[in-house]
């Protein structure tokens, strides 16, 4: 410290200069990506959503099964802070049901008695990651001081739905599929891009013919309609884990032609070149020269094709869902959640049930821009 303070202005710069000129492909991609705004806070963006997705049961203040038929179609919980001009902490109020005229029904806050909300209390047990047993939700409604036994009314921060569930812990963990498939199926359509890819253009002959009419046949068919096609053909009673793993099939053997034959022209365009037939020369293996030499040479491009692909994966699995030839009950997605908005009266009346179309769009959005201030970060003209 005490040395880099006795350095003059022209030293540093040409300190800075240096690391600037030396730096690896990786280094100078990461310096033009924190220069580009809208792509580091996508990307804090998508960092929140799987960090959320991964610890959701512990957010989520009910749980998947929670339900409650008193709360059929009920609102968003107001949270207040002011009891009687007190101040007394976050707390609700109990919900008193009534009708109108026309037998819709009215929620009105019963302003007797609050319910503080807190922090780490128990609820509905779940599997933290699918091994470690809790019950210890990261917050809910505690029992009124003096009331011990007293029902307490259940908070349902975005409303709940058509049967009584918390909107809001839904959302929390469908995102869990509709976060995962996405991504398991664009990085699983990843790999086979580079291997079919990488065989048509280097090897060409035969095999490049047969891939190349394979992927224009495959191209050639309309995204969605196939989608749909071959997720009717998924078995039904079969469990909620093969579901998953059917869907994800689904959309990575869908969505790798395109990327394929990207990789396809790298590979010919690279395969000539000077150090692969020098590979080539000292007897270096073909899978050698396609992994350590080729792909490599445009890997960067590689990521930014792949993080592009990711939102058309997460449209095409909630629509699937929403249709409802993707996850099916008990599991549940962001699509699954937007079943109940396929009534235009369900929407008039209880429009807080297309909050999850809000997360769909960060979603896609967030990747979009990333995938963008990658794109700007790997051109080496910029």
């Amino acid at each position: 410290m005490i040395f880099n303070s006795r350095l003059t202005r022209e030293e540093k710069e040409r300190i800075r200069q240096e690391r600037y000129y030396t730096a690896s492909q990786w280094g100078l991609m990461w310096r033009k990506l924190k220069k580009h705004k809208l792509a580091m806070i996508s990307a804090f963006i998508l960092f929140v959503f799987y960090a959320t997705a991964l610890f959701a049961d512990f957010i989520a203040p009910q749980g998947l099964e929670d339900y409650s038929a008193v709360y059929s179609n009920a609102p968003p919980t107001k949270i207040h802070m002011f009891h009687n001009g007190a101040f007394k902490g976050p707390f609700i109020y109990s919900m008193d049901l009534t009708y109108d005229k026309f037998q819709n029904k009215i929620f009105k806050e019963n302003k007797e008695t609050i319910y503080p909300v807190a922090f780490f209390v128990k609820g509905t047990p779940y599997k933290l990651f699918g091994l470690i047993e809790s019950d210890i939700h990261l917050f809910g409604i505690e029992e009124p001081e003096g009331k011990e036994g007293m029902e307490a009314p259940v908070l349902m921060v975005f409303g709940a739905d058509q049967l009584g569930r918390d909107l809001f812990s839904r959302i929390l963990i469908g995102s869990k599929v509709s976060m995962t498939v996405p991504l398991l199926g664009a990085i699983i359509s990843f790999v086979l891009a580079i291997v079919i890819g990488g065989i048509s253009g280097f090897y060409g002959g035969l095999a490049d013919t047969v891939i190349q009419r394979l992927i224009e046949v495959i191209s050639s068919f309309p995204t969605l309609p196939l989608w749909m096609a071959l997720s009717a053909a998924i078995p039904p009673g079969i469990s909620v884990t093969r579901v998953f793993v059917f869907i994800t099939i689904i959309m990575s053997a869908l969505s790798w032609p395109g990327l394929a034959r990207i990789v396809r022209s790298k590979f010919l365009a690279l395969k000539n070149e000077d150090y692969v037939i020098a590979a080539k020369v000292g007897g270096v293996g073909d899978g050698t020269i396609i992994l350590k030499h080729l792909v490599p040479g445009f890997m960067s491009y590689l990521i930014v094709s792949l993080t592009l692909s990711i939102p058309g994966m997460i449209l095409g699995e909630t629509s699937m869902s929403f249709l409802g030839l993707g996850m099916r009950a008990p599991a549940t997605s962001w699509g699954v959640l937007l079943q109940e908005c396929q009534s235009i009266s369900n929407i008039a009346n209880c429009p807080w049930k297309l909050i999850p179309v809000i997360f769909v769009i960060m979603a896609v959005l967030a990747f979009n821009f990333l995938g963008d201030g990658l794109r700007d970060a790997s051109d080496p003209y910029k």
